[in-house]
Order: C-alpha cells, then structure tokens, then sequence
C-alpha cells in the first residue's frame, strides 16, 4: 500500500512539473535552466540547497523529457494532462472511479495557479479520427494507437 501511495506522489510530481513552463519553474528562477529548459548550469555547479532541490534527478528527467516532447511539436499542456492523467487511469483501472476527482483537483489546482487560462486559450488542429477514444480527460479524447496513449491533437 505503502508503493501505491509514493507512486502517486511521484505520478502528481511529473504531472504537475510536466505542465508548468520551464519559465515557472524554480531551476529558471536560479538561472539552473532557461525558458526552452536548456540547461545553463550543470548539477555540480549548484552550491545551495536551493538550487539542489531545484533540480533533482526527476526535475532533469521531466524537463529532457518535456524539451523531447517539445521537439515532435507536444507542447500543449493541457493535452499532456490527459494523456498522463489516462495513462495513469490505464495502468491502474482501480483508480477510473476517482477520475472526475483527479481532473477536479488537477483544474483546481491549475486555476490557483493562474495557469488554467492558458491552457484553454491553446489553439490547436484537431485532427479528426474514425477511432473509438480510449477515454476523455478534460474534454479531449485520448486514444490508444499502436500500443501509446495521444490525444487527439497528435492522432495523425
């Protein structure tokens, strides 16, 4: 039960750094990164604390993973949280009842943080699809296409 509970936290702590820009982020603010998440100071050139916990292991791996995304045109951020928060719903099915909860506390939280508008004020192609989605999280449909989870801005 123990696991199940530090996977959550760890699943919250991706999503949640996945979703804020580089420029939001702490490593920004120690000039660590810069606002594409290039990195400006290596590791063992941080000297406090500070700058240590803001840029951990797991902040290296979400901002390499997010500048890759980035990289194949996946940067709205609001189509990341479906397809994570699915995936999430995916590998454990237990959890699909607490779905509306999740998209709940994920949009509250976005809205304290100022960062909701944003995200809605995205403007992408959608791509129609002949597909069944997989499921809906936030109003976009996320679907399974050769074994991976896409929203519907990246079905192709």
């Amino acid at each position: 039960m123990a696991s199940r509970i530090i996977d959550l936290l760890i699943t919250y702590r991706v999503v949640k750094l996945i979703s804020t820009e580089f420029k939001n982020q702490e490593a920004f603010k120690f000039g660590i990164i810069d606002e594409k998440g290039k990195v400006l100071k290596k590791f063992n050139q941080l000297k406090t604390e500070a700058e240590k916990s803001a840029y951990t292991y797991l902040h290296r791996f979400v901002f390499n993973l997010k500048r890759i995304l980035a990289k194949v045109g996946l940067t709205s951020a609001l189509s990341n949280f479906a397809v994570a928060l699915a995936f999430v719903l995916k590998e454990n099915s237990n959890l699909i009842k607490y779905k509306s909860t999740f998209e709940s506390a994920i949009i509250t939280y976005l809205k304290e943080t100022n960062q909701y508008d944003n995200m809605i004020k995205e403007v992408s192609i959608i791509k129609e699809s002949k597909e069944k989605p997989f499921m809906n999280c936030f109003g976009i449909d996320v679907y399974e296409k050769n074994g991976e989870l896409v929203s519907e801005y990246e079905i192709v």
